[in-house]
């Protein structure tokens, strides 16, 4: 690792430890020439993914759009905030573990609508309803009755 302040390249790790919930590491270096000091995270570097939208479009993937698509549907629900960021990333580990450059919208859809189940019925009920477009309550209704089933 370059030192930032005299260029040297031999630098040494007098500290590190975990970071960022486990994410990545802090490490606390100093230069062998200078003596400074400074910090560095490593963390491991993940595949870009890209969104296929319904219309063909293609996005960078954002994992805020999952977790403010849940925490509506859980809105006065009694669940945690800490359940759905729990949620959020089994989610994204799923998404992530396909290990594919692409993923289609309705695919990150029916993973996200199979979390929610299993985190509140009303929650599901709730996504599913935006998620899948219902146009009347005939539609709303078969899907309580494959939800019941």
């Amino acid at each position: 690792m370059k030192c930032p302040f005299c260029g040297e390249e031999n630098t040494k790790v007098i500290d590190s430890r975990p970071a960022e919930e486990n994410n990545s590491i802090r490490r606390r270096r100093q230069c062998e020439v200078c003596g400074k000091r400074f910090t560095t995270y490593e963390k491991v570097e993940t595949i870009p993914l890209i969104v296929i939208k319904k219309d063909d479009n293609r996005e960078p993937y954002d994992r805020s759009k999952i977790e403010r698509g849940i925490v509506r549907s859980c809105h006065k629900r009694p669940v945690s905030y800490d359940q759905i960021v729990s949620t959020v990333e089994e989610i994204e580990a799923e998404i992530f573990n396909k290990e594919e450059k692409e993923i289609s919208s309705n695919e990150i859809g029916e993973i996200v609508m199979d979390k929610i189940k299993e985190l509140d019925q009303v929650a599901y009920v709730r996504f599913a309803s935006v998620y899948r477009e219902f146009k009347d309550v005939n539609t709303f209704m078969d899907e309580l009755k494959k939800f019941l089933n």
